[in-house]
């Protein structure tokens, strides 16, 4: 028995340490038979992998999938009753969330039945499973995908206080998340509004004026090709070395929306502090990149501005949807893209409307930093408050 540093000044006394199994009611998921339709699409929510990017924010209320009462019934599924506590336990080991309604929950997660008599508060679990996240994921095994199995859990021991010191935790950490969650609804706003406002001012639909309130020239036309240089990646192997000395900045990854990682594999190489920008030819999506970086796959175009001009960098992410129909695919060919012509502005009303554009920057990033700050000042606290 312990008990937490950082602790509301009404409590005392040890934490008492139960296995989970004693104060919840563990549950596991299953997936109903795919090939019969009366088995889906019935109204029961589904908790399943695919809802990875709903878990870690709390109360999950949506999912991707319904199963049917039918499922249910010809499955090793159950109906699982809202504040049910749920964890995945194959890919995203250790996200978690608390179900709103009634739900059930694919064979990929664990779910724990709370607040009966003698158990815990359901948010006190979510928050205890969020501090232990790194240790569920190092029970992982597998070589393939890495999964807890069941043994784990029926092992799993818990340190808990009184019900009514877990209700104060659970409830200090549910305003806690609340100023979280609006600053993260401040800071999507702000970049939908950034968002449109581009659509606007490059579709010109929205223009700038000269200080005298006359208006700037009409916009022309000018050769992607004379703005942009091009630069094709070479290629080389790591052998026998330590990645994070191959690899001591990021690796953009096409195909994958450029998700940044290490690996020793081979790599189309280009590693420059400038800014550039990234054709992906297979999600025919780009990327503006003002960081030191390097490139999988030959399939990544890096094209640099021949001269750092913050309206073009701008301009490009809306050129993204430039992509050729070539067989059954979209992909973006360099040697046709030099050659298109796009409309720009004059000159000073470029510097107007990147000043507008960064200006909005600036604030979604004061917003970013205040969610950061929150994020730090919560893990701080939970790791004080639990034991």
């Amino acid at each position: 028995m312990s008990a937490p540093k950082l602790r509301f000044p009404e409590f005392e006394g040890k934490w008492e340490n139960t296995l989970l199994d004693r104060v919840t009611t563990r549950k596991s998921g299953h997936t109903p038979n795919k090939a019969i339709e009366d088995y889906w699409n019935g109204g029961i929510k589904w908790v399943s992998l695919t809802d990875s990017s709903s878990l870690d924010q709390g109360m999950i209320w949506e999912t991707a999938k319904e199963i049917s009462y039918k499922g249910v019934e010809n499955s090793s599924a159950v109906l699982l009753p809202p504040h049910t506590v749920v964890m995945s336990r194959d890919a995203g080991v250790g996200k978690s969330a608390v179900i709103g309604t009634e739900m059930a929950v694919s064979q990929h997660f664990i779910a724990w039945i709370c607040d009966g008599p003698g158990q815990l508060q359901h948010w006190f679990l979510y928050h205890w499973l969020q501090i232990k996240k790194a240790y569920f994921e190092r029970q992982a095994v597998g070589s393939t995908i890495k999964t807890i199995g069941l043994p784990l859990f029926k092992k799993l021991k818990i340190d808990h206080p009184t019900l009514s010191e877990q209700k104060k935790i659970a409830a200090f950490f549910g305003v806690v998340d609340d100023k979280i969650a609006a600053l993260l609804g401040r800071q999507a706003g702000l970049e939908r509004y950034k968002r449109g406002l581009m659509q606007a001012l490059f579709s010109q639909g929205l223009r700038f004026t000269k200080p005298d309130g006359t208006p700037f020239p009409d916009w022309e036309y000018m050769i992607l090709g004379d703005i942009f240089d091009y630069e094709q990646p070479t290629k080389y192997i790591v052998e026998n070395t330590n990645y994070d000395d191959a690899f001591p900045t990021p690796v953009l990854t096409a195909g994958k929306k450029f998700i940044l990682g290490y690996t020793q594999e081979q790599h189309s190489i280009f590693d420059s502090p400038l800014p550039v920008i990234i054709f992906d030819d297979f999600t025919t999506a780009s990327k503006y990149v003002d960081f030191p970086f390097k490139v999988k796959s030959s399939a990544m175009k890096i094209l640099k501005p021949k001269s750092i001009n913050r309206f073009v960098t701008l301009y490009f992410d809306l050129l993204q949807s430039i992509q050729f129909v070539v067989g059954d695919h979209k992909r973006h060919w360099i040697s046709e893209f030099q050659h298109m012509e796009v409309p720009f502005p004059h000159p000073d009303e470029q510097q107007k409307i990147a000043d507008a554009l960064s200006a909005m920057d600036t604030k979604i990033r004061a917003v970013a930093g205040q969610v950061a700050q929150m994020q730090t000042f919560k893990k701080g606290l939970m790791q004080q408050m639990f034991v």
